[in-house]
């Protein structure tokens, strides 16, 4: 069980899925007010929002993937939050840069 012991439920963990919630929702409720037609953006193939959300959420998890190999997850800083603060990791950065490449996606695919 030790192995699988990072896999704990984290407070970056809960926002995570509910972004991820929140998202869908928006995409769902987009979907029904503003039905949507393919757009063909720099890839030349035909992409819907959904198309656009899973080229933007692999792309997320790649960058994720590649920071967590080249420059690991260490903590950046710790803020003064109850008794053992709130640690933020580098990961931040990755998710900061994730989320500018799905703005980009969004815009151009």
């Amino acid at each position: 069980m030790e192995n699988i012991a990072w896999m704990a439920w984290t407070a970056p963990t809960a926002i995570f899925f509910v972004l991820l919630a929140a998202t869908l929702a928006t995409m769902t409720w987009l979907a029904v007010a503003y039905p949507e037609a393919e757009r063909v953006g720099i890839l030349r193939i035909p992409t819907t929002r959904g198309d656009r959300l899973f080229i933007s959420l692999i792309a997320a998890a790649v960058i994720h993937l590649l920071w967590i190999a080249l420059f690991g997850s260490d903590t950046l800083a710790t803020l003064p939050v109850g008794e053992e603060g709130i640690e933020i990791s580098s990961l931040w950065l990755a998710t900061a840069i994730s989320l500018v490449s799905a703005v980009a996606i969004f815009r151009t695919v």
